[in-house]
């Protein structure tokens, strides 16, 4: 079981550990601007779609959905070659049901949930409804790893690459084209970024080590992710058409190619680095851990509509300083929670629970 965490340790590469870190980042900004009141439909920025200041909250919120991807393609370069175990199984979802009971509690105390068998039991039950949830989604598609992993391991490079084509085709490609409807669960997308993942793992191949190349590709596509939404503006159209959501070409297509930069970067080990990107998912869980936290956060306490009129300028500096404070406030709190409640609970289950599953597989192999 030591060995088994020494791994883990050993795999958090501090270039990765960055990149997991902007990705959250991302994800905080799009809550920042879609769930204040401000980019959602009808909010501010419909009223004033031409102006300046709107275009480019737009643009600061625009990578959510491509930060869910990147944080899979992290998972599947990872856990491909892998294992699920029951202990980073209790390890993810203790965690998720830590934040739940606690948050939960917390705005129920101060008036922002009411007691009822209704909130109740997704409190409890955290993939309680796999519709457009983030953390119920992933709760479930952690669970069929083990099985992608049997497919990816029976699969010839040619016919995981086929597969793969195939499945980008149909969900990306098509699902970009304008009035092409493309329904999909995000169980259903995690799997197909997993495939494109394990892929660059278990396949290397000269193109995928090209850094400065992936690099200019990851920038020329976030340029291009701007181009998109200001000229979907001038037409009248959706803006985030080709963003809004982790199927959509330029979401993928940027995942894929920051990932491969961030892959290649060479960064010394960073403990800094490392710990901030132990802590990201918990930024997530807290952040994002409901309605109550989503009302609390974005409207009555930082009030971002209310900041609006401010001076682009300076609303912009407001709104990446609140992003930033909201990552670090989150953050230190998941990293205490991992200091304390954690590792408690992981030296528990290692001691006691894993040493007697020990024990007892010694004896059956005896008899």
């Amino acid at each position: 079981m030591k060995e088994q965490v020494k791994s883990v340790q050993i795999q958090r590469c501090s270039n990765l550990e960055l990149y997991r870190i902007i990705c959250m980042l991302m994800i905080v900004a799009h809550h920042y601007v879609v769930n204040s009141g401000l980019g959602n439909i009808g909010g501010l920025l419909d009223s004033t779609p031409d102006t300046p200041s709107a275009f480019i909250m737009r643009f600061f919120g625009a990578w959510g959905k491509t930060g869910i991807n990147c944080f899979l393609m992290i998972t599947g370069y990872f856990m491909c070659t892998s294992q699920i175990t029951v202990r980073k199984f209790l390890k993810l979802f203790l965690q998720i049901l830590f934040y739940n009971i606690i948050i939960y509690a917390v705005f129920y105390i101060f008036g922002y949930e009411s007691l009822s068998l209704k909130s109740i039991i997704p409190v409890l039950i955290p993939f309680w409804g796999f519709s457009d949830g983030f953390v119920s989604c992933f709760i479930a598609f952690y669970l069929t790893i083990p099985f992608w992993n049997i497919l990816i391991r029976n699969m010839s490079s040619k016919e995981h690459l086929l597969l793969l084509a195939l499945l980008l085709t149909c969900y990306t490609i098509l699902g970009s084209i304008p009035f092409f409807e493309v329904t999909f669960n995000y169980i259903t997308w995690f799997g197909i970024i997993y495939l494109t993942a394990s892929y660059i793992r278990l396949y290397p191949n000269n193109i995928f080590e090209k850094k400065r190349f992936w690099g200019w590709m990851s920038i020329i596509i976030f340029i291009l992710g701007g181009a998109s939404i200001w000229i979907l503006i001038k037409l009248n159209m959706r803006p985030y058409m080709f963003i809004s959501d982790c199927n959509k070409v330029i979401a993928v297509a940027f995942a894929v190619c920051s990932f491969l930069w961030f892959k290649n970067i060479n960064i010394k080990h960073s403990k800094m680095i490392n710990s901030f990107g132990a802590g990201t998912f918990g930024v997530l869980l807290i952040h994002a851990n409901s309605k109550a936290m989503r009302t609390w956060l974005w409207k009555d306490t930082i009030d971002v509509v209310g900041h609006y009129a401010m001076p682009i300028g300076s609303f912009l500096l407001y709104s990446i300083g609140v992003v930033l404070l909201v990552f670090i406030v989150c953050n230190l709190i998941d990293q205490l929670r991992i200091a304390t409640l954690e590792k408690w609970f992981l030296k528990f289950y290692d001691n006691k629970v894993a040493a007697k599953i020990n024990l007892q597989k010694r004896l059956l192999s005896k008899n």
